[in-house]
């Protein structure tokens, strides 16, 4: 199997990605998020001048910590189903999906001097319910679904996308096969239960190795978001060279089952300092994994605790 990872990896140095975005947008700056999209508030003036800065908190802590910076804005849900709920056309959601990676783009040039390593993702959600099972999509139906988000995606500045909270192996075999075609390359984030499993049933190891088996390894890495480090890691124990694939990690703040988390109407946000000691411990154990952030409940409190650990155990006493 080939394949070509991407961002490159730096020398004595990680990646670190935002936060919980739509967490803290709806439960610290206070916006309504239907369908739990963020990019029609680009037309919110008040909610854009927030949310830059909150991704200026990002960069800040990439800056004092010394990382680099994969970063991810506003389109987990720039794909056609859900801009038609949110009464996009296609030409409307097009134009949103350039101005997301204007957006990062901007912020990137705001830190030039500042944090180097930056690079600019679009964010790929499923097509359906990301608690769900991903219903009955096929590879093939897949792979149309999503050729239109990852096509506009190639005509802007983004430098990859990465799919997000995908829950089913077929959805994610054809993301894939569309970012090959396409040339955009891919990285692919599995969401797990409670139960430690992809909510249509595979472990993750079994969903890796027949993801890849499949689509000739064609992602650049996996990893997992949108669970908790008691959540994953049951699932990341199991061992094989599989495991070497597992790049990216980016945790809830607290174990809490999501669905619950959706229905609480407040923001857990755990406890930062712990969360930081276990994806600490979590880095000590998969040196492959160098693209280390947060996900729902967590903000610049807990990604300065991450890096301040990741950042202790793999780079002290080494020259940058």
């Amino acid at each position: 199997m080939m394949s070509t990872e991407f961002p490159p990896r730096l020398k004595n140095k990680f990646y670190l990605t935002e936060g919980g975005t739509e967490t803290e947008v709806l439960y610290k700056l206070g916006y309504e998020l239907p369908e739990f999209a963020m990019f029609p508030l680009l037309d919110n003036k008040d909610a854009d001048k927030d949310i830059r800065d909150m991704y200026r908190r990002y960069f800040d802590v990439a800056e004092a910590e010394n990382t680099g910076l994969l970063i991810i804005g506003h389109d987990y849900r720039a794909s056609p189903d859900w801009a038609k709920k949110l009464g996009y056309s296609l030409e409307g959601l097009a134009e949103m999906q350039h101005r997301v990676i204007r957006f990062l783009t901007d912020m990137r040039a705001e830190y030039e001097g500042r944090v180097s390593d930056v690079y600019v993702s679009g964010g790929i959600g499923p097509r359906g319910d990301a608690y769900g099972t991903g219903g009955n999509i096929s590879e093939a139906e897949s792979e149309d679904y999503h050729s239109a988000q990852l096509s506009t995606l190639k005509e802007t500045d983004a430098d990859m996308a990465i799919a997000l909270t995908f829950n089913n192996i077929p959805e994610t075999i054809g993301v894939i096969r569309a970012a090959k075609n396409i040339g955009v390359p891919l990285g692919v984030s599995l969401s797990l239960t409670t139960d430690s499993r992809l909510s249509s049933g595979p472990t993750l190891k079994e969903a890796v190795e027949t993801i890849d088996e499949k689509t000739d390894g064609a992602a650049a890495w996996f990893g997992t978001n949108c669970s908790h480090p008691t959540e994953f890691e049951p699932a990341i124990s199991e061992q094989g060279s599989w495991r070497e694939r597992l790049r990216f990690f980016r945790p809830n703040a607290t174990g809490m089952d999501k669905l619950s988390l959706c229905e609480l109407g407040h923001l857990e946000d755990g406890n930062p300092v712990e969360l930081g000691i276990q994806m600490g411990d979590v880095s000590s154990r998969f040196p492959n994994a160098d693209i280390i952030g947060g996900c729902c409940g967590t903000d610049e409190r807990h990604l300065h605790e991450i890096a301040k650990n990741v950042n202790s155990i793999r780079y002290q006493g080494v020259d940058s």
